[in-house]
């Protein structure tokens, strides 16, 4: 089957943006504009769960009003295709944000027209900066109290340090936000209602259009009054891009044409340049199908974007492959997802043509897949279809193999593409089945949601034997367990949170150790000698050998590496992993007959448990940059309470009538705070907390820790 949208055609795109900025607003406008949708359905009405956004359909997301999962949606504009993704604003979901700007090729940001650039905003900003996805900005809520489109453009210079590019100014803000002045094509474009058809009316640019359109507020008309400022601004930005142009305007005044402007706006966006900045009001219905213009207009398509890189085993760059229908097929699974389809394998196509029946190499395993169903994803629908080509966003159904991250390929031209990075969990909780019964189903139904979440982690607690599920915060774990419940049928019960503590050296060791043993027959025999020293916080481990003349024989060094990396992950204080250190093997010494790999792993397992106990350990805890915004009346309270909580405040910033109070704060003391916060503030308070570092212990608390964990350890002895 001949392709039926040229590749040059296709917009791969994902709406990102910090919680409740309206990525699911502008969403549900967009398929209502591009005829996708004949109603909308706005977010504050799906708490009755009676109905849903098309993209939030999940009963979590609907009771909490916030997008927990990314779903994707693929809609027609201008005759493009562009496959939308909306992604969650929640620190606790970044997973999501992470796979999806993974496998896009350009991004609307969407900012909140009252606060700006908030926390999740520039974690957002920088994920897509590490995977160099092209941005346009889009300031949204302009019609609410306190919106401001010039202090939003000043925060994303100053706090994400990007070059945005007004191409609109708004026309009025808050309860008479009217429209928007095009830049580019120098025209105001007013609607007259907020109802969802309303077409904007095209106004000339006069010095008397403030009046005309009854703009009253005086930072509303100087806005309107420094239209030829922003316009000159627009123009000289967008002449970088384009010599000739930049040479005719110069030399003969030559004004450049709306082509040309386009023109260089798509180059400049292309090349992160500057992002271009569009404002409007997607609840009230004004803006949006600008966006869509802009999305068609300036973000790329597969070909404008770099060619995907291929990497060897060890995840380094070896070569690239070109987005085309004529290579060979390659395709990155980015998400795995449970529903009443099965696994669904969502996958980005980035070259050659996949059908159906297929047999394919999942290059990362070895593993063959075979290709069963395969369906275009419209949110939680499944359109069957019967191939895919480069640039597409389909899901697999039912693949045995594969898991987020893996290349799929064409066993004729192995590659494996480019992996993500997924972030590490601060927070663990112990998980069992309400019922004993369900401990089968249960452990099913966990095993399945962490395939699907690679920011999710389990493990059995060697001591104590119960499961641990480690994750992103405590609505990511408490919004999984919810899931098991309405996906899987089985009730789960949470145990209290923990904290994933880590033990550091402080001070350079050097450790020999001997092991020996003689039980009649071939004995057991290495020596080592291993020098162990501190690294700067967030280094992780590095083993180096500087043994010489084979006083270790060489097919014996990884052992010591395996040895060291196995006993590392139970330190000596609370047995919680040691991080951020060097060990040096610099001597030792083997036997003939009685040394082999397994006690050279022996003798490194026990050279590192004498050295940590000399080098002065210590407990780091992991260390949380927090948010929190406030009316004005609750400052002091809540600078107090992050006080009392070990917090250290590092800022305060103007959020519209409200103050965000920028602190960091051990994650350990954050458990609860939200009741807390809303007690204190009569509801009014909310916060958004990250990982930030790893800090020392204070010796109180880590004595208390360390305590803890030794009773855990001896109770079931006992």
């Amino acid at each position: 089957m001949p392709r039926t949208t040229p590749l040059a055609d296709v917009r791969n795109i994902g709406i990102i943006a910090h919680v409740d900025a309206g990525k699911t607003t502008t969403t549900e406008r967009i398929l209502y504009y591009t005829g996708r949708k004949h109603t909308i359905v706005d977010v504050h009405d799906t708490k009755d769960l009676k109905s849903s956004t098309t993209t939030d359909y999940m009963e979590q997301e609907q009771k909490r009003g916030i997008t927990i999962q990314s779903a994707a949606v693929s809609t027609f504009w201008r005759n493009k295709k562009i496959n939308v993704i909306d992604t969650p604003g929640h620190v606790d979901f970044t997973i999501e944000v992470n796979r999806s700007l993974r496998v896009l090729d350009g991004a609307v940001v969407v900012f909140d027209g009252v606060a700006g650039v908030e926390p999740q905003s520039e974690t957002n900003w920088r994920l897509a900066d590490n995977y160099g996805v092209p941005r346009i900005c889009y300031v949204n809520k302009m019609d609410r109290s306190g919106a401001n489109f010039l202090r939003c453009v000043d925060m994303i210079k100053k706090r994400l340090g990007a070059r945005p590019l007004p191409i609109q100014l708004p026309i009025g803000s808050e309860d008479n936000f009217k429209g928007m002045v095009d830049l580019v094509e120098m025209k105001a474009m007013v609607f007259e209602s907020d109802d969802r058809d309303a077409k904007p009316v095209a106004h000339d640019i006069t010095p008397d259009l403030a009046d005309k359109l009854g703009i009253t507020v005086p930072s509303d008309r100087k806005i309107l009054a420094e239209i030829e400022k922003y316009r000159s601004d627009l123009v000289d930005t967008c002449l970088e891009q384009d010599d000739a142009a930049m040479e005719a305007y110069l030399n003969d005044g030559t004004a450049p044409s709306v082509e040309t402007l386009r023109k260089a706006l798509r180059k400049g966006t292309l090349a992160s340049a500057f992002n271009p900045v569009l404002c409007g009001s997607s609840y009230k219905n004004k803006g949006v199908t600008m966006v869509l213009d802009a999305v068609v207009d300036y973000l790329p398509a597969p070909t404008d974007v770099e060619n995907i890189k291929t990497v060897d085993a060890d995840g380094n760059p070896v070569g690239e492959r070109k987005s085309s229908d004529d290579e060979p097929f390659a395709a990155l699974a980015f998400k795995v997802i449970n529903d009443a389809y099965g696994a669904l394998t969502f996958v980005r196509v980035y070259s050659g043509v996949l059908t159906k029946g297929m047999s394919v190499m999942n290059s990362t395993r070895g593993k063959r897949e075979k290709i069963g169903r395969m369906v275009e994803m419209f949110a939680k629908d499944a359109n069957p279809i019967e191939e895919a080509r480069a640039g597409d966003i389909i899901a697999l159904v039912s693949l045995a193999e594969t898991d987020t991250g893996d290349t799929l390929c064409d066993s004729s031209a192995p590659v494996i593409l480019e992996r993500m990075r997924f972030p590490d969990p601060v927070i663990s909780v112990s998980v069992k089945p309400k019922n004993k019964a369900d401990q089968e189903k249960f452990g099913t139904a966990l095993g399945k949601m962490v395939r699907a979440d690679p920011s999710l982690y389990l493990e059995t607690d060697r001591e104590t034997g119960q499961t641990i599920l480690r994750g992103m915060g405590e609505l990511h774990l408490e919004v999984t367990l919810d899931r098991i419940r309405t996906e899987f049928n089985v009730e789960g019960v949470m145990g209290q949170p923990q904290v994933a503590y880590r033990e550091a050296f402080t001070k350079t060791i050097s450790e020999q150790y001997v092991h020996k043993k003689q039980t009649g027959g071939s004995g057991q025999f290495a020596e080592v000698w291993i020098t162990f020293e501190p690294l700067e916080r967030g280094k992780g481990f590095e083993f180096v050998d500087e043994t010489v003349g084979g006083s270790v024989p060489r097919e014996y060094v990884p052992s010591v590496e395996k040895g060291l990396r196995m006993q590392m992950e139970q330190g000596v204080l609370a047995q919680f992993p040691t991080v951020d250190f060097r060990a040096r093997l610099t001597d030792g010494s083997y036997h003939d007959v009685d040394s082999n790999a397994l006690t050279f792993e022996i003798a490194a397992k026990a050279c590192f448990r004498e050295a940590i106990r000399k080098a002065g350990p210590i407990l780091l805890e992991p260390v949380m940059r927090v948010e929190t915004v406030t009316p004005q009346d609750y400052l002091g309270d809540v600078i107090g309470d992050i006080n009392r909580r070990r917090g250290m405040i590092q800022e305060q910033l103007e959020r519209g009538a409200n103050i965000a109070v920028v602190a960091t704060v051990p994650l350990s003391e954050m458990f609860g705070y939200i009741g807390h916060l809303r007690g204190m503030t009569s509801g009014r308070a909310s916060y958004t907390m990250e990982f930030s570092h790893y800090d020392p212990v204070p010796k109180n608390v880590a004595d208390v820790v360390i305590e803890e964990a030794a009773k855990a350890r001896s109770a079931p002895k006992g």
